[in-house]
């Protein structure tokens, strides 16, 4: 199935549901969800919300920062 038809077919409902199994990796009749099952409801998930979904209410999303971690006058870290 492509792009197109999963977002034909999707509901918000749908959707919903999709977010909760994976959040909880399980069906909602208590069924768990297999590895394959659990990537494949990501995809319809970030296709879901890609075309939907407000960049900022996306799963994942995390806002840009206001300013810099390091100030002019502190010095950044350096890993070694």
């Amino acid at each position: 199935m492509d792009k197109e038809k999963i977002l034909q077919s999707m509901t918000p409902e749908i959707y919903q549901r999709f977010r909760t199994a994976v959040s909880i990796r399980k069906w909602p009749d208590g069924r768990q969800l297999t590895q394959q099952q659990v990537e494949t409801c990501m995809q319809a998930i970030i296709a879901y919300e890609h075309e939907y979904v407000a960049e900022h209410e996306r799963t994942g999303y995390v806002a840009p920062k206001k300013k810099a971690c390091a100030t002019e006058h502190e010095t950044p870290l350096k890993w070694q």
